[in-house]
């Protein structure tokens, strides 16, 4: 729209441009318009009409619907940068707009690759990776698919949690997620109409409560939904335009960033309660209807509480689970189901204690007993009787002074016993053959000390060592291998290089990450079309990530696959889970796959660059 001002007089005059052939003609047409805001002038003063006046008079904003030329290139869904050829620049009008070298996805991608190992901190690339994501999606997607193993710590933990901590200043209003605010009660459905995209089959839910070791971050956790669903599109090849990132803004009671001007959230004390829950259900009330009952809802970064009751309450109504609690749990599952042939036995012969403050051990916990009635004639009652949990007034027991005051999730867990201040005393009486730790409330309670490990070995031959703790692990995997004499199994939070034992032998410390389960699950859901997931689901995506362990890679120590095998991964998990959906009878894509496996491999997106007519 172009328009011109003479004195009071506003010729307003618009251009419709109409292609024919290798031609295009421009129809204009206008009209007058008085542009004197004399009547609306008042001499007390508006504040409204004061910003009207700073703004200039309002305008419509409009596009135009062919994508071609510079709207081409600033899609990121579809640019391909210097990748266009020579014939889609005279096609789609790029001519001129480019430099005239014309380089391959390939050349791009080592390209990239030196511009992100020149960054000198985890945070720069994390930046860097934002911005090519921004502009071009399918060479962002590769470089993540292709070098997932160098750029898993960078995309997700442990650099996403400082990013969300910089969100306030690195924010860019560009639709990365969707945001739902208390004050939006009574219109969620059609905000969700405003998302771009309309056949979306994945949603990844937070409010922003607990982001790992930070705590309360509010609004600004909205970056863990953004990077999770970059590794649900690079690792299970999950289509980006189906996913979709929500942010359930409730307010925050983070004191700094309330005080922050640069803070992008609601101002106000987190609401808890019914308010919360309002809201919530008519989120997820607006879910169903938008998208169906098929679409899979992932809770991230919630408190326990609120997290468990949302899943009791819409496991029902559509597949949706919580990463931090069923994610995890499941992971750790995987690595102990693939130590077996190491370990000898049976899932029901090992013996484990969970260190930590958090429900997250207690979800390990029960993943892991129900695993064990599953696979033997036991009840979940008598599975737990192996399981015991360590806080930091020490062994949970009945005998215990506070047993009466415990949180609910411990109780299932709080056995009759002597009563064990510390860590060592506990691992002395019950002999583990498994030692988990994760804490989510600062340093973990106990350290995995020499004294801990020791008595590790005295138990079993190849224990099973997990510090997991993001903001401190127990133990050092040095420490790990030197206190048992190198034959401890490790498995840690974070990826670490082998380690070269006093014998000579190298070992290769595992890394313990739901990234080896949600993007699988995710697929299998996605091609069974299913309507509900359950625990039994996550325990055979936990048996199919334990069986693509190699011999080799259990001889150098490693508990779980390679991560650059990820994608492989992924379809033997879709596989796994959408069997079980199919078994239940919760699956709708029918008639079946006749083979899952590849019905998974076909489904899933992959990021070369496409040719344009």
């Amino acid at each position: 729209m172009l328009s011109w001002t003479f004195g009071r007089s506003r010729i307003v005059q618009c251009a419709l441009k109409i292609a024919h052939g290798n031609s295009s003609f421009v129809l204009f047409f206008g009209k007058r318009e008085d542009t004197s805001i004399t009547a609306i002038r008042h001499t007390t003063g508006s504040s409204i009409h004061d910003e009207e006046d700073k703004a200039g008079r309002p305008t419509t904003p409009w596009v135009r619907q062919v994508i071609s030329g510079v709207d081409l290139m600033r899609h990121p869904k579809y640019n391909k940068g210097l990748a266009f050829s020579d014939a889609e620049r005279d096609r789609l009008y790029l001519r001129g707009l480019l430099p005239p070298a014309v380089l391959s996805q390939e050349v791009q991608l080592e390209r990239t690759l030196l511009n992100i190992r020149s960054k000198d901190s985890d945070l720069e690339k994390s930046t860097y990776l934002q911005g090519l994501q921004e502009r071009n999606e399918r060479l962002f997607h590769r470089v993540l698919l292709e070098n997932i193993e160098e750029l898993l710590p960078v995309v997700y933990n442990p650099t996403v949690r400082l990013a969300c901590q910089k969100y306030g200043l690195m924010f860019k209003s560009l639709p990365r997620g969707l945001f739902i605010t208390l004050e939006d009660r009574g219109r969620v459905f059609r905000i969700l109409k405003n998302w771009p995209e309309r056949n979306v089959k994945l949603l990844v839910v937070s409010d922003g409560e607990r982001v790992g070791d930070l705590g309360d971050l509010g609004v600004q956790a909205v970056g863990v939904p953004i990077s999770k669903i970059s590794l649900y599109t690079a690792c299970g090849g999950i289509p980006p335009s189906i996913a979709m990132p929500v942010m359930i803004d409730v307010g925050t009671d983070n004191e700094e960033l309330l005080r922050s001007p640069f803070y992008v959230g609601v101002r106000h004390r987190r609401v808890r309660g019914d308010p919360y829950y309002e809201i919530m259900d008519e989120f997820l009330t607006a879910v169903k209807r938008r998208f169906g009952n098929t679409v899979l809802v992932q809770f991230e970064e919630m408190a326990y509480d609120n997290a468990s009751k949302l899943l009791n309450m819409y496991r029902t109504e559509f597949p949706c689970f919580n990463d931090d609690m069923t994610g995890v749990a499941a992971a750790v599952l995987a690595g102990i189901m693939a130590a077996l042939p190491k370990t000898g036995g049976r899932l029901s012969d090992h013996r484990i204690i969970f260190v930590g403050e958090g429900a997250v051990v207690a979800c390990i916990a029960e993943l892991y007993a129900t695993a064990v009635a599953t696979q033997t004639s036991q009840t979940v009652l008598d599975a737990r009787r192996r399981l015991w949990l360590v806080d930091a007034q020490g062994l949970v027991t009945r005998e215990r002074g506070d047993s009466s005051t415990l949180e609910s999730y411990k109780l299932p867990y709080c056995h009759s016993g002597p009563e064990c201040r510390d860590l060592a005393s506990a691992v002395k009486l019950l002999k583990p053959t498994v030692l988990v730790g994760l804490s989510t409330h600062g340093t973990p309670p106990f350290p995995f000390t020499p004294e801990v490990l020791q008595a590790m070995c005295e138990a079993c031959k190849h224990p099973l060592i997990f510090p997991l703790s993001a903001a401190m692990p127990e133990c050092t995997v040095v420490d790990a291998y030197n206190c048992t004499e190198g034959r401890a199994l490790v498995a840690t939070e974070q990826k670490v290089e082998s380690v070269m034992l006093p014998s000579g032998r190298t070992v290769t410390p595992a890394q313990c990450t739901s990234t080896y389960i949600f993007p699988g699950v995710a697929l299998g859901a996605l091609i069974s079309r299913c309507t509900k997931l359950r625990d039994e689901q996550f325990i055979a995506a936990a048996e199919a990530v334990s069986r693509m362990v190699s011999e080799e890679e259990l001889s150098r120590g490693s508990i779980y696959p390679s991560l650059c095998k990820i994608r492989d991964v992924a379809a033997s998990v879709a596989k796994a889970v959408a069997q079980k959906a199919y078994e239940g009878g919760f699956a709708t894509a029918l008639p079946k796959p006749h083979n899952l496996y590849e019905a998974a491999r076909q489904q899933m997106y992959h990021p070369q660059y496409r040719r344009y007519r």
